[in-house]
């Protein structure tokens, strides 16, 4: 088996395409627990399987590193998309199937290295949470999000305050801090993960979102994670656009 391994802005992951119906769910579920550990395995924050589709470019399985599934990933979506075109599985401009739906997706002609995604229409799930003290808002941008605006410092590790949310609320925990009209730091507490991890696309959308939406930015603006990458995103016909680097690191053969 050959397994590409891909970056982008921090979160990492192993991709490989099957044209055959190649492990069942539960297999493929464990293969990504053993390939994305970091010290037995590969080490990654995702596995993705890309198998054929009638309508669309190709599907896809996305695994996060402990096994579970998830419908959807932004960076893994942008890493994805150059993947497929390197391999003349699509063309530079495609849409393919993930759990949370059809994703679009085009690779910069001038520059394959950047990527950009259209998340669609993000959903406000529910207003108004107060948990621990602090206010939140659940969104839908592919998976769920909790997000939080705060005026002080950005937290850089885990506690169980975020655990306990995200077993609450099956979410991931997104904590905000506008800069300007055009700038936002953020830090995700990414389920699957457990962890704060360096980026996450969905998370950034989220807070892209709602940040629009209560007039706080302007319909273009620069998102930082944790990896301190500047991330564009952008509002157009009210659906969400996330544009970036992606980097691919190398190709792995196992046996």
């Amino acid at each position: 088996m050959w397994l590409t391994k891909y970056n982008a802005s921090g979160n990492d992951f192993l991709i490989f395409h099957t044209f055959g119906d190649m492990l069942d769910s539960t297999a493929r579920s464990n293969l990504a627990k053993k390939l994305c550990n970091r010290h037995s395995g590969i080490g990654a924050d995702g596995l993705v399987i890309i198998t054929p589709h009638n309508t669309y470019s190709y599907q896809w399985d996305f695994y996060n590193s402990d096994g579970s599934k998830a419908n959807m990933c932004g960076n893994a979506s942008r890493c994805v998309a150059h993947y497929a075109y390197q391999n003349k599985l699509a063309p530079i401009e495609h849409s393919f199937l993930s759990g949370a739906g059809e994703i679009k997706v085009a690779i910069d002609k001038n520059n394959h290295n950047i990527v950009e995604v259209n998340f669609g229409h993000i959903n406000i799930i529910q207003t108004n949470i107060n948990e621990y003290g602090l206010e939140f808002v659940l969104l839908d941008s592919g998976v769920p999000h909790l997000v939080n605006f705060v005026d002080s410092k950005l937290p850089t590790t885990k506690d169980n305050m975020m655990q306990n949310l995200r077993e609450k609320y099956n979410a991931n925990i997104n904590f905000i801090k506008i800069i300007n009209k055009n700038t936002i730091h953020i830090a995700t507490y990414e389920r699957g993960v457990e962890d704060i991890t360096l980026a996450c696309g969905t998370g950034m959308a989220a807070a892209y979102y709602i940040s629009f939406m209560q007039n706080k930015i302007e319909k273009e603006a620069v998102l930082i994670p944790p990896s301190m990458e500047h991330l564009h995103f952008r509002m157009h016909n009210d659906e969400v656009y996330y544009k970036g680097k992606i980097e691919k690191i190398c190709d792995i053969k196992i046996s």
